[in-house]
């Protein structure tokens, strides 16, 4: 038997059971003729104690054993005269009697503790040491909770699992597909699926009412901190459904995961917003709703003062950072420098400062007159002591970074803290959007997203104001899932794809499938998905979704740990009727 408890089991009232335990050694300290060692599994650590005056051989042979060697032992439950508060098990330790050394471990390359001493890419290439760590092992026990609860309350809500297929024709969905070349059918190719969107569909025309999916999903786009190229969706799909329904179900969803995993009662319904609103008052499409901050339009305020900065700009706008009015040069010159960052964009910042003893300050005082500057602040809701802070410029690059500072001073001040939640959704986003590159119109989100009622006329006309019916969950500035309602009409769908520059051929040999499929009866439907990766870091307080992922990839999209992406062998390649045009291998 290796075991007849785990590490993190045992309690005071076990004194006096003899136990035996098995587990990774965490560390191991000698103090005078006693030696320790805590010895960790999945479940916690238990401290062991070797006492030389007991068994002088067993305890040299602890002294011998190193850091992650895996021992099996048996003793006998003790209370311990330090109890150790911070452990569940602090009240008792094991006074061993049998050693038995499982497998000896080679010294780890780093601290296999909360705060380790290794850096990312060290710990990715040793991920399997990694996850030892109680905060890493923490996140994917939160994400096995979350799944749970996902399944049980979509379950509840009679909704099906269906596994949908992993090998699928590319369809443009807004990122590059992932391709597998087909040895049965030279020259051709799958494609990793970005999403189940035309299989849920599928079956909503095939009667499954109620569809859900937690799947794997891949894209081959830059990534970021919250971005992998294979991720993880809880993907849902509904017919006979109206927005108002997809809201108030998945909603619910999100409620029941803050119950039951965090704790968090939410009973008043999500605030909702309009996208349009969004951008004006946020500069984001998910905005972080924790604090306020909102942005004034200044133009009309600031101009006819011969400042051009501000008289040739299509857009100004600024923020009110409460109490801040005491920032040094020093410290707005480090906004300055901020704002001028190419992830931000700006070309300057301009500031005026309400001093505590009421006068006024401002960087662009020689162009503006102490009253002007008070009218400025009365725009922005300035009182006493607040900071007002200004950018200039072309309207969608300005609010995009006036958002960039404003997220920053949100920051400063500690308005983000990561165990306050604001939940919002984001309604009626633009159904199409410009490329100045291409000059043509792409879907915001893909081509199967229903337009409003009301704007289906503006198809005809002006297809940039036409608005979608697609909705967005954000919490705390970050984007959790999004849906929409999809065209259940082959006219429309056809409509739609000819706006996109599909031609009929074209759309037929791409979706030829799904447009049969609604020759035959498609019931309205709409749908949903959620990132669970993202909902999972939200809850965990992590500013990247990598530590809530077993084995992720880093940012160049390799696994370090086994060397993935790489080079296949020139038999697999013939077999595949593949040639390498490669100027020169990248060892």
């Amino acid at each position: 038997m290796y075991r007849t408890h785990t590490c993190g089991e045992l309690r005071l009232a076990d004194k006096g059971k003899r136990v035996t335990l098995s587990g990774w050694v965490q560390r191991t300290r000698k103090m005078g003729g006693m030696t320790f060692i805590d010895l960790r599994d999945r479940y916690g650590i238990t401290q062991l104690v070797f006492n030389q005056k007991v068994n002088a051989d067993l305890c040299e042979r602890a002294n011998h054993v190193g850091r992650e060697f895996v021992i099996r032992i048996t003793g006998e439950v003790a209370e311990r005269s330090s109890k150790n508060t911070h452990i569940e098990t602090g009240d008792i330790e094991i006074m061993v009697d049998e050693l038995l050394v499982l497998n000896r471990a080679k010294t780890p390359p780093f601290t296999i503790e909360e705060n380790t001493d290794g850096g990312d890419d060290i710990r990715m290439k040793y991920r399997y040491l990694d996850l030892r760590r109680t905060n890493v092992r923490a996140n994917l026990e939160l994400r096995h909770k979350m799944t749970f609860e996902t399944r049980r309350y979509l379950n509840g809500m009679n909704f099906l699992e269906v596994e949908t297929p992993v090998l699928i024709g590319s369809t443009p969905e807004g990122a590059r597909d992932f391709v597998v070349p087909s040895r049965m059918n030279p020259g051709q190719f799958y494609a990793l699926p970005q999403s189940p969107q035309l299989f849920k569909q599928l079956l909503m025309v095939s009667g499954f009412d109620r569809y859900f999916q937690i799947v794997k999903c891949f894209r081959d786009e830059d990534l970021r901190a919250d971005r992998q190229p294979e991720f993880t969706q809880i993907d849902c799909e509904m017919s006979f459904v109206e927005q108002e329904d997809v809201l108030n179900t998945f909603e619910g969803l999100a409620k029941h995961l803050f119950k039951t995993i965090k704790g968090i009662e939410i009973n008043k319904p999500f605030p909702r917003m309009m996208y349009a609103d969004a951008m004006k008052y946020y500069g984001s499409d998910k905005p972080d709703l924790r604090f306020e901050m909102k942005f004034v339009e200044l133009k009309e305020a600031v101009s006819g003062r011969n400042f051009m900065v501000f008289d040739n700009a299509e857009y100004v706008g600024g923020i009110c950072a409460q109490g801040c009015a005491s920032y040094t040069r020093r410290e707005l010159d480090g906004l300055t420098d901020f704002v001028k960052r190419p992830q931000v964009g700006a070309k300057g910042l301009v500031y005026i400062k309400f001093n505590d003893d009421g006068t006024v300050k401002s960087s662009v005082d020689k162009f503006y007159s102490e009253d002007d500057l008070r009218e400025i602040g009365k725009c922005c809701n300035a009182k006493v002591g607040d900071l007002v802070l200004i950018l200039a410029g072309e309207r969608e690059k300005t609010q995009k970074a006036l958002c960039g500072l404003r997220l920053e001073m949100g920051t400063r001040l500690g308005l983000r803290d990561k165990n306050v939640f604001a939940p919002l959704w984001v309604l009626d986003f633009p159904l199409f959007e410009w490329d100045e590159e291409t000059q043509r119109y792409y879907a915001k989100h893909h081509p199967f997203t229903s337009p409003k009622l009301d704007d289906i006329q503006l198809l005809d006309s002006n297809i940039g104001a036409v608005r979608a019916n697609a909705y967005d969950m954000v919490i705390n500035g970050v984007e959790l899932g999004g849906g929409s309602i999809r065209i259940h009409d082959s006219e429309l769908q056809n409509k739609i794809f000819e706006l996109l520059g599909f031609t009929p051929e074209k759309a037929q040999q791409q979706f030829g499938f799904l447009m049969d499929a609604f020759q035959y009866g498609a019931p309205p439907h709409g749908g949903l998905a959620f990132g669970l990766d993202r909902f999972v870091a939200l809850f965990a307080g992590l500013d990247s979704i990598r530590d809530c992922i077993a084995f992720p990839k880093n940012t160049s999209g390799r696994d370090v740990m086994i060397d993935a992406p790489n080079f296949i062998d020139n038999a697999q390649l013939e077999e595949l009727n593949i040639r390498l045009d490669l100027k020169e291998k990248i060892e």
